[in-house]
């Protein structure tokens, strides 16, 4: 359930677009009616309205999540409110002057805050947050933590570029596949591919309490 609730704002995003792309004409009248004052000129053209109202769909979704959190008195970590602040910040960008630019380069900056977060954490603190992620289920020697949060910093430093290098070098409906299911195809793939790695630390009591 938390997956999804996490993944919500990339699933309506995603949806949104391809709702308006294929009703482009009936999404920008919508904009014009109810956020002409949130873009330049006050109109919305009909080619540019699937992109501006996913921005405006995944800001207001962000936003929901922060709000439910909080109205259910459960905490709001760190990266979503960064998540929020980023997409207010460059969703606004791009609505107010009609440029996917800023949009574009959303995930990016998630992905290098989320690259800088684990750096700090795991290489410079020691800290070891994958391993209490994982509740202690695996015991393992520092020295691999300490690679797998190099590789975390790297995957997430990597998907950053990769994220610009699609975004800009594409057309905007590939980016947005990309978006919803490349960037989560390739994060679970790395998932995948750190479980297997771990499983050779995996504690036999804990292992052992799974069958």
């Amino acid at each position: 359930m938390k997956i999804f609730f996490d993944l919500l704002p990339i699933i309506l995003f995603f949806a949104s677009f391809k709702w308006a792309e294929g009703h482009e004409a009936q999404a920008a009248q919508w904009m014009n009616q109810y956020l002409g004052f949130a873009v330049s000129g006050g109109s919305v053209d009909v080619k540019e309205s699937p992109i501006l109202l996913a921005t405006v769909v995944v800001i207001a979704m962000t936003l929901l999540q922060v709000v439910v959190l909080k109205v259910l008195r459960k905490p709001v970590d760190k990266m979503l409110w960064a998540g929020l602040a980023v997409v207010v910040v460059l969703g606004g960008l791009t609505l107010w002057f009609h440029d996917e630019t800023f949009i574009k380069w959303k995930p990016t900056v998630i992905y290098w805050l989320m690259a800088g977060g684990f750096f700090v954490t795991e290489i410079v603190q020691g800290r070891k947050m994958l391993a209490q992620m994982m509740g202690g289920q695996v015991d393992a020697p520092d020295a691999v933590w300490r690679q797998l949060g190099w590789a975390w910093v790297l995957f997430f430093a990597g998907m950053g570029v990769l994220n610009l290098w699609v975004a800009f070098h594409f057309p905007r409906s590939t980016w947005v596949n990309f978006k919803m299911w490349g960037s989560l195809g390739l994060t679970l793939v790395f998932t995948l591919a750190q479980g297997l790695y771990l499983g050779r630390h995996m504690q036999p009591e804990k292992a052992g309490e799974s069958d």
